[in-house]
């Protein structure tokens, strides 16, 4: 029987190998200590479109932020659908869509989906919340184009100026 002679280990040279595999294990266990899960300076919440109230109460989209979906709750022109924003957060949110384009002289049964520009204005506080407070639609390929006097007021809940 051959006995395997093992070198003894000076235990000054264990102890220091042990020290920093230990200090190393501690470093990586410890990595993410020092930071939060929340930012230093955290940012503002973006702004929602509007809120579901008044005559917009049953309508999808309001109080949400940046929604792909808009309905006031009337007729198919109410429907704004496939939503992309170009722009969210400052004191206009610009984006384009479809709806229901109904021209001069036609009934609501005759219109047609096209793409519609929507958007999004009026940005304060409405109940304590940011929000946009206005939103509007129109069809500039059909010669319509944005007008701040005529749209939904989207934090009381009504259309300005009123039908």
């Amino acid at each position: 029987m051959m006995t395997t002679l093992r070198r003894a280990v000076p235990a000054r040279r264990t102890s220091r190998a042990l020290g920093l595999a230990c200090g190393v294990a501690a470093a990586l266990i410890c990595a993410g200590c020092g930071s939060s899960s929340s930012p230093t300076n955290p940012t503002a919440a973006a702004p929602a479109l509007g809120r579901p109230s008044g005559v917009f109460a049953h309508g999808a989209g309001f109080g949400q932020v940046k929604p792909a979906r808009i309905f006031n709750g009337g007729d198919p022109t109410g429907l704004l659908t496939h939503i992309t924003w170009k722009s969210w957060g400052g004191a206009d949110a610009v984006g384009s869509g479809k709806s229901d384009y109904v021209g001069p002289g036609q009934s609501v049964a005759t219109g047609s989906e096209q793409r519609a520009t929507v958007e999004a204005f009026k940005l304060g506080k409405c109940h304590g919340k940011l929000m946009y407070q206005a939103v509007e639609w129109y069809f500039p390929q059909h010669g319509q184009a944005f007008s701040a006097s005529h749209y939904e007021n989207i934090c009381a809940g009504t259309y300005v100026p009123s039908p």
